[in-house]
């Protein structure tokens, strides 16, 4: 299983997919709002998610772990 991280600190705007999607690697699957800024969170690799640990409106520090992908 990999762990996807926040890269910066900030509010979720968008949960872009839901547990059991299959996701491919640089496909966006949060939205993080930073210094009044959108930054799309990408999938570094594919897989399956697994877990997801935020949810929208939710503040999330720099390295928080955002979804569990399984294979």
């Amino acid at each position: 299983m990999t762990e996807l991280k926040a890269s910066m600190a900030g509010t979720v705007l968008n949960v872009l997919v839901a547990e059991g999607d299959a996701v491919t690697a640089g496909q966006a699957v949060v939205t993080i709002e930073s210094m009044k800024m959108e930054i799309p969170i990408e999938a570094e690799i594919g897989g399956k998610v697994e877990k997801i640990h935020v949810e929208v409106g939710s503040f999330v520090n720099e390295e928080e772990t955002l979804l569990t992908l399984g294979e």
